[in-house]
């Protein structure tokens, strides 16, 4: 079977699979229960200074859900940990010495002065843990006492602060960054300016999930009123793939080690993540919604697929698609692509033909021939994936490569003028 085991910026696990840092790594209890399920390691949900804050008794999450139920996004506005620093720190030191093959890393959040961040790297490396997260990407409730995404807004702050850690401390520093913003590769430079070992994305996005048109409030409501919090769950994972890869593929910043977090949910998400460049990967609406067990799927699952492709480790594996991920400009536009119908498998829903018709190019024609069936024009195909986007039917419909990218309509290339890839100006090999 494919080796799982990690080596993140010297901090060892036996999978690749992290809890981040939220309520399922709040106390010693639920870490012990990870742990034992088979979690590679967790990030301890956020700790800050004493007095600690205090969180709303009441609802605390709101939820987007699709037709079937399933969870797509999750909203919170849960603060960082609520139980006293000294109680955390001690559970801590227990907990790494009980699992001293795990990966602890320990999530910090305090005001910019360099005084407690001082104070507080100390304490944490007092308990043995692994690392510390530095956690600038909460968008709600903390980012309004100038904490959390208040910082991973500013850049300035972001090497200020890095480089405070880094100085009072020989532990790894990991930078988690929050996609609130507008170019994700400023604030990874500047943490990678003020010498953090790694970074990891995305924290929440900000966000109001819903209303109740009866209490005419945000959903979570607490006595009446609500308040913007943090969104999560599959719903963000284009998001965080995208910034990923935005951060390896960046000349500053290709060779800063990142965890990549964001809707991660099954085996293959996390696959994804490897492969843009992450270097572990770290969970948490996932087993918020299935519980910890979920570990067995995601390991399980990660593994076959190694085996089945003939990547021994991990190594393999990671980093290896982010080549493939380029501007627009340079994609090749002599590439031709049609739908096609699978008639056996085609249940005759329309969906193909309606949406084609109605927003895209009239390229799906309904007949009836003795029975209702769908095809596709290939003179009025633009190959736009629309069609394959809206089928309810897995692979009934299908796109198909030109033969030397043909546009049927001319039997020429698409780009007549261009002729040959090579010498096409958006081709950055061209001397055009």
């Amino acid at each position: 079977m494919a080796d799982l085991t990690n080596n993140f910026i010297g901090i060892k696990s036996p999978n690749p699979f992290w809890l981040a840092s939220a309520p399922p790594t709040d106390k010693a209890y639920n870490v012990n229960r990870a742990f034992e399920a088979g979690w590679g390691g967790v990030v301890w949900k956020t700790l800050g200074e004493d007095p600690h804050i205090v969180n709303v008794n009441g609802p605390r999450y709101g939820a987007v859900h699709s037709h079937d139920r399933r969870l797509i996004g999750l909203n919170n506005i849960e603060l960082i940990t609520d139980r006293p620093l000294q109680i955390n720190l001690d559970e801590i030191k227990q907990v790494k010495r009980d699992w001293p093959d795990r990966a602890l890393v320990v999530s910090l959040m305090v005001p910019c002065e360099e005084a407690i961040w001082k104070n507080m790297m100390r304490q944490v490396e007092d308990t043995g843990a692994d690392g510390v997260e530095l956690n600038f990407g909460c968008p709600h409730g903390m980012s309004e006492r100038g904490m959390g995404s208040a910082v991973g807004q500013v850049p300035e702050y972001i090497e200020m602060v890095t480089r405070w850690c880094k100085e009072n401390s020989s532990m790894p520093v990991i930078v988690k960054l929050t996609p609130n913003i507008t170019d994700i590769r400023y604030p990874a430079r500047a943490a990678n300016a003020g010498g953090a070992d790694a970074v990891s994305l995305i924290n929440t996005v900000s966000s109001i999930v819903s209303v109740d048109l009866d209490k005419m409030a945000p959903e979570p409501t607490i006595d009446g009123k609500g308040s913007h919090g943090g969104y999560c769950g599959p719903a963000v994972k284009p998001i965080a793939l995208n910034m990923v890869a935005e951060i390896a593929r960046d000349a500053e910043t290709a060779k800063l080690p990142i965890s990549g977090i964001g809707g991660i949910t099954n085996w293959r998400d996390a696959a994804e993540f490897l492969a843009l460049g992450a270097g572990n990967v770290q969970v948490c609406t996932a087993a918020m919604t299935y519980g910890f067990k979920i570990i067995d799927e995601l390991t399980s699952g990660l593994a076959n697929w190694m085996d089945e492709k003939g990547h021994a480790n991990l190594d393999s594996i990671i980093g290896k698609a982010t080549p493939n991920i380029t501007d627009w400009q340079y994609l090749n536009l002599n590439y031709v692509a049609k739908a096609r119908i699978d008639q056996d498998s085609c249940i005759k829903c329309g969906r193909c033909h309606i949406v084609c018709e109605d927003t895209s190019h009239q390229a799906i024609t309904e007949k009836v021939d003795g029975k209702r069936h769908f095809e596709v024009i290939d003179e009025e195909c633009v190959g736009c994936n629309l069609c394959v986007s809206v089928c309810p039917v897995e692979n009934c419909i299908t796109m198909e490569q030109m033969a030397d990218g043909v546009d049927p309509r001319t039997n020429s290339p698409i780009n007549k003028n261009y002729g040959n890839w090579t010498q096409h100006p958006n081709n950055p090999a061209s001397s055009a």
